[in-house]
């Protein structure tokens, strides 16, 4: 995988070229990946804002998922990361966006979602792409990891629009 810096530097390139705004919507990471696209000069002209959502509530006001949707599949979700995506671009008034909910631990997991379970979603208010991974470590690794896959996600989306 590029480093952070080169995923970051490639993402601010075909955003620009393609007039694009981005978004975030996080929860478990908690504004890690806003906090890295923002980390390169330049980053206004296509980063739009990043709501970091931690509780269901604030995914509810902020991002408009629903109730339904929060209490039928829970936070960390297929469809509430597809939710928050389409929240995100309507909220942060961006075309494309990348949102994460997943359990960073070392508590809060179960068996059917244990400590390490990261959802992301990737797209547009119109079409999304999602991913589940598991990932293994403490809550720094953990957190650290779903940043980098985000960002990887961010990219992969871009460079697959051109």
């Amino acid at each position: 995988m590029p480093t952070r810096l080169t995923m970051i530097n490639k993402i601010a390139e075909l955003a620009t070229a393609a007039n694009l705004q981005l978004a975030t919507a996080e929860s478990c990471t908690g504004g890690g990946v806003a906090k890295a696209l923002t980390e390169v000069a330049g980053s206004s002209a296509w980063f739009t804002c990043g709501l970091v959502t931690y509780s269901n509530l604030a995914k509810q006001q902020l991002l408009d998922v629903s109730a339904t949707s929060l209490e039928t599949y829970g936070a960390v979700s297929e469809p509430v990361v597809k939710a928050m995506v389409k929240g995100a671009c309507k909220k942060g008034l961006a075309n494309l966006a990348v949102a994460i909910s997943g359990v960073a631990g070392p508590s809060g997991g179960s068996p059917e979602k244990p400590v390490g379970t990261i959802w992301f979603a990737w797209g547009t208010s119109f079409e999304q792409k999602t991913q589940v991974l598991q990932l293994i470590g403490d809550r720094r690794d953990v957190r650290e990891a779903s940043i980098d896959k985000a960002l990887q996600g961010l990219l992969e989306w871009l460079e697959s629009s051109h």
